[in-house]
């Protein structure tokens, strides 16, 4: 069934940057596409394009405009999001709101480079070893000189990220 995902979306295993998300503001997604508007890097963009004007702007502004930028509305099959996160090259988290962000954590156990915008909630969550930006050049350097980090990633997950661990910490407060 991999295999079959990846060919419906015209996708070749670790050929491809991915990025999950609300379509929002606070999770700069116009960074993300600005980034990689002239890069020769592959984008999956999986949000909900149409929710508010925001999103449905950057629909407009990059959608089929650029052949490696692919804009794909939220999936809610996890058997697809599962192939496509666990084949991506790195996974892109423009997140800069809130705390510890469930999809940033669950990245982390596929073992992929994480490049995460750079506020002290994704530093704390990937213990400062995630690969950082500010802005649409810093991401752009990021991708084309990708560091793998992604396994030291993966063990920080499984250390501090399992239900196992969160349930004991949690009998602990009890």
């Amino acid at each position: 069934r991999e295999e079959e995902i990846l060919e419906q979306y015209n996708l070749e295993r670790n050929g491809y940057s991915i990025s999950v998300c609300r379509i929002e503001p606070e999770n700069n997604c116009h960074i993300t596409l600005e980034a990689f508007k002239n890069s020769k890097e592959k984008l999956v963009f999986i949000g909900n394009w149409n929710r508010n004007g925001y999103s449905r702007k950057l629909k407009e502004e990059y959608k089929d405009k650029y052949s490696n930028i692919i804009l794909l509305n939220s999936i809610y099959d996890l058997d697809i999001l599962y192939t496509l996160r666990k084949n991506t090259k790195n996974y892109i988290h423009g997140h800069s709101a809130g705390g510890t962000n469930p999809s940033l954590v669950e990245a982390m156990f596929f073992g992929r480079p994480i490049l995460s915008y750079d506020i002290v909630y994704n530093r704390e969550t990937t213990k400062n070893k995630a690969h950082y930006f500010k802005n649409a050049g810093e991401l752009q350097e990021l991708i084309n000189n990708l560091p793998d980090n992604g396994k030291v990633l993966q063990e920080i997950a499984q250390e501090c990220y399992t239900w196992k661990r969160i349930a004991k910490e949690y009998e602990a407060l009890y």
